[in-house]
């Protein structure tokens, strides 16, 4: 029979044992079968053990992005000032875990059924419903938002946004297939993603009154609204919920150097 252990020592060995639960108050679950100095050694065993709370160098989940949804029509004023002034720059500034995007080019637009073919019709004409629709087959032909939000914020910010594609696609993506992009936009697949955009306009809730409009985790309220086009870095800094990039750091105006002095 192995000797026993005095009292003393056990003592001893919980006061020194990292991590041990004894030494740090911790009292785990009746069904925890883990020993003490384990319990705080990852994160599922806390959770078996109950005492997650009081496990502070346990590392924690990475906190959701804040969502941002951007309902909008290519040749609007308005859309394309928040696009290129406001939005793109909030996203360049963040890391890619703490804001997503979601564009949703149609805006205004009317869908309707003319002897069983879907037609669109858009508040500043022609031009714009093929605008939508260009933008639309990109960010199909795409996929990856980081590849395309680029180029549409070329085509928002340039001279034209239907006449521009191949220039944008030059100096953003010249991997992608502008033929692909175009193809889609005089087939089927282009008035597929219209149909699409429509009906996530026209289920928003409430409905939309104007565009830009705007929704943060699925929610649009005026006061939202106001926020997100004074200012979008800081009403992003403020709801997410994880650790605050530099970007975020502080109200302080940059110092800008006084000049060049002879």
């Amino acid at each position: 029979m192995a000797p026993a252990v005095p009292l003393a020592v056990l003592a001893l060995v919980a006061l020194v044992a990292p991590g041990l639960g004894v030494a740090s108050g911790l009292v785990a679950a009746p069904g925890c079968d883990y020993p003490a100095h384990r319990w705080c050694s990852s994160p599922d065993i806390a959770v078996a053990c109950q005492v997650e709370s009081s496990c502070p160098s346990l590392p924690r989940p990475a906190a959701a992005p804040v969502e941002l949804s951007l309902y909008y029509e290519s040749l609007c004023p308005a859309c394309r000032e928040f696009l290129v002034l406001k939005l793109f720059p909030t996203w360049l500034l963040l890391p890619a875990e703490m804001l997503n995007i979601t564009l949703v080019p149609y805006g205004n637009a009317q869908e309707r059924n003319v002897s069983g073919k879907l037609d669109f019709q858009c508040q500043h004409g022609p031009e714009e419903c093929l605008g939508n629709m260009m933008e639309a087959c990109l960010m199909h032909e795409a996929q990856n938002f980081s590849t395309y939000f680029p180029i549409i914020f070329c085509l928002e910010s340039g001279s034209s946004v239907t006449k521009n594609l191949e220039a944008c696609l030059q100096i953003y993506a010249p991997e992608l297939d502008s033929g692909r992009i175009a193809a889609c936009v005089q087939g089927d697949t282009g008035v597929a993603l219209m149909h699409q955009n429509a009906q996530l306009t026209e289920a928003l809730d409430p409905p939309h009154q104007y565009v830009p409009w705007i929704t943060i985790n699925g929610k649009h309220t005026d006061e939202l609204q106001a926020q997100a086009e004074a200012s979008l870095l800081g009403l992003v800094c403020r709801l997410y919920q994880g650790e605050k990039p530099e970007a975020c750091g502080g109200s302080k105006a940059p110092k800008i150097p006084a000049g060049c002095r002879r």
